[in-house]
């Protein structure tokens, strides 16, 4: 694990990969993920944890499923916002446009969550890759 400073905006370019988050610290037992966003996620759910979102640039929409019997909803996240998607609530991240983000989770959380549909193969199921 990176000892020293890390500029965002450096780490963010080392990488481009979408919807493939990097471990850039961990606190604790969380991981201080970053991320790119194009296009559209996984309808998924995290079954024993809440998933925070902060949006560093562009754009994020997340759909959501948690009215009563399964009502839609979608948030829009522009550059600065922040939001969390309760445990065990269906949600699909995407950006049409591209989006940077900063997720907070603990470590070892799929990014495909416990249940989710099909998984498209632009979407890596992963626990989070090495920063460096």
């Amino acid at each position: 694990m990176i000892r020293e400073p890390i500029d965002l905006d450096t780490a963010l370019d080392r990488f481009d990969q979408a919807w493939s988050p990097r471990i850039a610290a961990r606190v604790n037992d969380y991981d201080v993920r970053l991320a790119k966003a194009r296009g559209e996620h996984v309808w998924h759910a995290h079954d024993d944890t809440d998933e925070f979102f902060l949006v560093l640039d562009g754009k994020l929409h997340i759909a959501l499923r948690d009215g009563p019997g399964g009502r839609e909803r979608t948030v829009r996240l522009p550059t600065g916002s922040v939001f969390v998607v309760p445990r065990g609530v269906e949600h699909r991240p995407s950006s049409p446009g591209g989006a940077a983000m900063l997720l907070f989770e603990p470590s070892g959380t799929s990014t495909v969550g416990d249940r989710h549909d099909p998984v498209p193969g632009h979407v890596p199921a992963t626990t989070g890759r090495p920063l460096d």
